[in-house]
């Protein structure tokens, strides 16, 4: 069974990229979300996030990081 986790972010954004590579380097299936180009994804990260601004919003089952802790 593949671990899945849904990433949100933006493209240009160092520690969203460095999420994503981290979470697939550990065999994870990334989905990656570009909050930037579709605004009304950007309102699914700020729910998951308590309206919190900050980049990435990593979705993990049903566990939620705010930022790239320790990754």
């Amino acid at each position: 069974m593949t671990k899945k986790a849904t990433i949100y972010g933006k493209p240009t954004c160092p520690f969203t990229r460095r999420a994503r590579e981290t979470y697939a380097a550990k065999g994870y299936e990334v989905d990656f979300v570009d909050v930037q180009a579709d605004p009304s994804r950007l309102e699914d990260m700020l729910r998951l996030s308590g309206g919190r601004r900050r980049i990435p919003v990593i979705l993990d089952g049903d566990e939620v990081t705010i930022g790239l802790r320790g990754s």
